[in-house]
């Protein structure tokens, strides 16, 4: 029981921290927006790695919310870092 409990809640504190990772690309997104491009190739790089991500925690036989969540910002946030960094 306590191990169910202690997975269950570092599961929901890695995600927490997980989506602050992705809501850090935020600075980096108004940079290139401003004219100080970036290099786009690691938002790329995360973006694939978080739909991967959200796709396993999807096809889970019980699906893994705090995989999807916390991947979920990396897919939408890396993608537009990686199309401002152009």
């Amino acid at each position: 029981m306590l191990y169910s409990r202690a997975h269950f809640v570092v599961g929901w504190i890695a995600t927490i921290a997980c989506c602050f990772m992705y809501i850090s690309y935020i600075p980096l997104i108004l940079d290139n927006l401003n004219g100080l491009k970036t290099n786009p190739l690691q938002p790329l790089a995360a973006a694939v790695n978080c739909v991967l991500w959200v796709t396993y925690g999807l096809l889970s036989e019980r699906k893994n919310w705090p995989i999807v969540i916390a991947n979920s910002p990396g897919i939408v946030l890396g993608l537009i870092t990686f199309s401002t960094g152009l």
